[in-house]
């Protein structure tokens, strides 16, 4: 599976309803295509709990390499994904929550004074919680009291998860408290980075110049490069070229075309190219990878 989302990259699934807007879900690498969940963003704020396994876990311009017991807190409408480390797989419990769920009532005193300030800010998109700290013990000790929650599903688990997520929000909050503002541009720059990535992923079948994409961004070609090296940790080519060998796994797995027609409308100008880049990021040919879906009556 992949993340479904629209153009903008915002992410489609629900997370919980006006009843209770909270998703709580045991989740795994090894689920996604490609072992990796792609870029997104959404409304709601998102803790995540590693239990086993470690995992590259990157946001806006951050990366962290989580591991085993650690958590991380991701903002309202930041960009994040996730990506395996080796061949490793990663088992995480994620809680996805809407901020209405800690402040109630709309302009309320919740909302104004603790809540609003952390989700309008840009230079708080994410915070991690390692164990061997004190504070971020106890946070870590919370979101592993949700995750027995969860297993146990006790008729009270609602109102319990309530009381939590409040203080875990509390925590945040005084975190927040002691980060200092850095320089101005945090939003101009993620907007940037979001132009660049929505023209890549609605282009990216096309054959696509490093001129044009640096345009989406109103930068020259070298500061484009260098900027899009800065916040994503990798070359823009390279990402490009992931990308593309990601959107073709949908293809190869349905069985529904030939190798090369998936790598022509992934983007690829040839076959050979495409099985190549393919091995390199798949540990595998497209061919092993499209057989490990047929069963063994020859169907898919």
């Amino acid at each position: 599976m992949q993340i479904r989302t629209d153009e903008e990259k915002k992410e489609l699934k629900q997370h919980g309803d006006y009843t209770f807007p909270v998703r709580l879900s045991e989740e795994m690498l090894s689920r996604y295509e490609g072992g990796s969940f792609m870029w997104h963003w959404h409304s709601e704020i998102e803790l995540t709990l590693i239990r086993k396994g470690c995992i590259d876990y990157h946001v806006n311009g951050e990366h962290y390499l989580l591991k085993e017991g650690d958590g991380i807190f991701c903002n309202s409408n930041v960009l994040h994904s996730g990506y395996r480390v080796g061949s490793s797989d990663c088992q995480y419990f994620s809680v996805t929550f809407h901020p209405k769920f800690i402040y109630g009532f709309e302009n309320s005193v919740l909302q104004t004074k603790y809540v609003q300030p952390i989700l309008n800010t840009g230079y708080f998109s994410s915070s991690v919680f390692c164990r061997g700290e004190e504070s971020q013990d106890h946070v870590l000790s919370l979101l592993w009291e949700i995750f027995d929650l969860y297993c146990k599903q006790d008729k009270d688990m609602e109102f319990r998860l309530h009381l939590i997520l409040s203080e875990i929000w509390f925590s945040l909050y005084q975190r927040f408290l002691l980060v200092s503002c850095p320089e101005s541009g945090g939003a101009a720059y993620i907007g940037r980075l979001k132009d660049i990535l929505e023209y890549i992923h609605t282009s990216y079948r096309q054959p696509l110049t490093l001129e044009e994409i640096a345009e989406q961004a109103h930068l020259s070609k070298s500061e484009c490069c260098r900027f899009f090296k800065k916040h994503m940790h990798m070359t823009l080519f390279d990402y490009l070229l992931y990308y593309r060998i990601q959107q073709s796994l949908p293809l190869l797995k349905e069985g529904q075309c030939t190798i090369a027609k998936a790598a022509e409308l992934s983007g690829f100008s040839n076959a050979c190219y495409y099985s190549k880049i393919f091995r390199r990021e798949m540990h595998c040919t497209p061919k092993q990878y499209q057989n490990s879906f047929i069963d063994p009556d020859g169907s898919h």
